[in-house]
């Protein structure tokens, strides 16, 4: 969109909250947000639809949006064929669940960007992720795709209509209820005690012995796996299974996974070895990583776990924090238009930094070299341990000099261009965060934990709920749209959480309300399952139900685990029957599925202690 003077003008999105709808504002491209007008558009135009759906911290989302959205010559493609849609995910997790379905249903994977072709009535029909400028690696251009599209529509539209209705029809099946019924016939045998062995054995057998973690590259954290694993080591005593947990979580800490410099976790590895990373930086991992170290660190009286949790929970509170107490979403993968720049670093950077007394040793212990480790350059990472590098030195003085050329290191880091921070408060993320920082504050005896974490929950109970309900989104005093199970339950746990830590029975009111609120809007007793958006939400093409954990816990398990905390609380026998109907209905998927419900193995596992604690 250009004036007469070829100057980009703000489009549709410049006055959204979502700064990631807003780095799109200026884009050529007309884009719409999610709503009423822009389907209204499209049956208006008898257009389809193009969904892009993406977030602020996204690398991939980033490319496309240079390579194609920033072109006019391709916006203006966009623009005479279709009605275009930007979405950010999480903003609308519930729009992003049922089209990063069917794209998955559709092609076998998915990711962001995220691209679906819908009709004008938001049924999907064709769809991709990434898509580049030229066609490349088996990938057909952005543009054949979109010209492609548009023929399809106009003069085959009856097969594409016929596509999208019966895309419709798996959607509201359930995807991960239709595939393999044979197998899940089989597995319904598999409960309780069974179905716990069997979902360790199910991790064992994708274990990575050399470098911890699960399966092949690229290596996710999956922290929610490792607290099952951990779990049940609590009750099995299996040194199998604390050994998957340990090896895994001693090579995150020592890995380019981890910002050795300013703290915290990137948000996946590309290798196997847990080197290189993804370099954005997300609150929910940060939160449910820093719960985990401090975990095995409660089992285990490994220091370095300690401190690495102590260092996770740090960069929530000094990178992360607002103002008013609630915490941002994410820092971005890239800066000066470049991955990982802020974080990289040359031999000759880190020896005119340190200078002959420090960079030797530095070097020695991160793996610093001429050859670099990333494009010509280092990600710092722990290549040998304090007593490895030299006989002649105490451990304890290589541990000053580390400390002493890290402060050197990350002053000078201070003065680069900085990644974007998205500064939305996600009551959800806010959850996992408050629930971890209130847990550290109680084992580590540590006081700015645990305010850090009662100013948060008061910041979202207080700016983040309106007429009776919480909300989802908050950005520079707007809010929008109303909270999901997945925000309810977060910050449900976290209330039991600051209750634990404090025993203010005020905190006991506000679970009290979170859980009536929960069952209410959110709880079908008729089909005795938990959908993801509320009752009276926005009528999408189906109402979002995700079972499975994503990155993040599922709003489901989320739910079920504060229920069965709750029946022990008050003696509520109603959540109790609830909890353990939801076992009961998804213990045949979850035996087919492990490795996506930790969570829900995890509330499991407590239900089949004599007492549960």
């Amino acid at each position: 969109v250009r004036n007469n003077g070829g100057i980009a003008l703000p489009n549709r999105l410049a006055d959204e909250i979502s700064p990631y709808l807003i780095q799109h504002c200026t884009n050529p491209v007309d884009w719409y947000p999610w709503g009423k007008e822009a389907l209204d558009t499209a049956r208006k135009r008898d257009v389809p639809i193009l969904l892009s759906i993406g977030y602020s911290a996204c690398h991939w989302c980033h490319v496309m949006e240079e390579e194609s959205f920033a072109i006019p010559e391709i916006a203006e493609i966009m623009n005479a064929g279709f009605v275009n849609i930007k979405v950010d995910r999480e903003e609308r997790p519930d729009i992003d669940s049922i089209y990063m379905k069917a794209v998955q249903a559709m092609t076998g994977q998915g990711g962001w960007p995220l691209t679906a072709f819908l009709t004008p009535d938001g049924q999907p029909f064709y769809g991709g992720t990434y898509f580049p400028p030229q066609p490349r690696h088996g990938l057909p251009s952005f543009t054949q795709t979109l010209e492609a599209i548009r023929s399809a529509y106009s003069h085959n539209k009856e097969a594409v209509l016929q596509n999208a209705q019966e895309m419709q029809q798996l959607l509201e099946q359930g995807l991960s209820e239709v595939n393999q019924k044979e197998n899940l016939e089989r597995s319904r045998e598999l409960v309780g005690q069974k179905l716990i062995d069997h979902s360790l054995e199910f991790l064992a057998s994708r274990f990575d012995p050399k470098n911890g973690g699960f399966g092949p590259a690229p290596k996710f954290p999956q922290p929610v796996l490792l607290e099952f694993a951990i779990q049940s080591y609590m009750h099995n005593d299996e040194s199998k299974t604390l050994q998957m947990v340990d090896r895994t979580l001693t090579k995150m800490a020592r890995g380019g996974i981890q910002d050795h410099l300013g703290n915290g976790f990137h948000r996946y590895s590309v290798d196997s070895q847990w080197l290189v990373p993804h370099f954005e930086k997300m609150l929910y991992d940060n939160a449910l990583l820093s719960r985990l170290y401090l975990h095995v660190f409660q089992i285990t009286s490994n220091h370095e776990f300690k401190r690495t949790a102590e260092r996770t929970l740090n960069h929530i509170i000094n990178d992360l924090a607002s103002p008013e107490g609630g915490f941002y979403s994410a820092l971005d993968a890239d800066s000066e238009g470049e991955e990982g720049t802020f974080y990289i670093w040359t031999k000759k950077e880190v020896r005119e930094i340190l200078g002959d007394d420090l960079a030797p040793t530095f070097e020695a212990y991160y793996g610093v070299s001429d050859a670099g480790n990333f494009e010509g350059k280092n990600i710092l990472h722990v290549s040998e341990h304090f007593e490895t590098i030299s006989g002649k030195k105490e451990s304890n003085q290589i541990r000053g000099q580390l400390e002493k050329a890290r402060n050197l290191l990350l002053q000078a880091r201070r003065s680069r261009e900085h990644p974007f921070r998205d500064e939305k408060i996600l009551s959800g993320w806010n959850g996992m965060a408050i629930r971890s920082l209130a847990e550290a504050g109680g084992v580590l005896d540590n006081s700015i934990y645990l305010e850090a974490s009662i100013k948060a929950l008061e910041f979202v109970l207080s700016q983040m709920r309106k007429d009776d309900r919480l909300l989802h989104c908050y950005k520079d005093g707007k809010t929008s749209g109303y909270a999901f199970l997945e925000d309810y339950s977060a910050i449900g746990n976290a209330c039991v959480a600051i209750y634990e830590a404090t025993l203010e029975p005020n905190w006991l009111d506000e679970i009290t309300w979170i859980t009536a609120k929960i069952i209410e809007l959110f709880w079908d007793e008729e089909k005795q399952v938990f959908f993801d958006s509320p009752v009276d939400g926005e009528t999408l093409i189906v109402r979002p139900r995700d079972i499975m954990d994503n990155p993040t816990p599922s709003g489901n398990s989320l739910a079920v685990e504060l229920l069965l905390k709750t029946s022990e609380l008050f003696g509520d026998e109603y959540h109790r029957k609830i909890s353990d109907s939801v076992l009961n209905k998804e213990a045949p998927v979850m035996a087919q599925f492990p490795s996506a419900f930790g969570r829900l193995l995890t509330v499991l596992n407590r239900t089949l202690l004599p007492t549960t604690t």
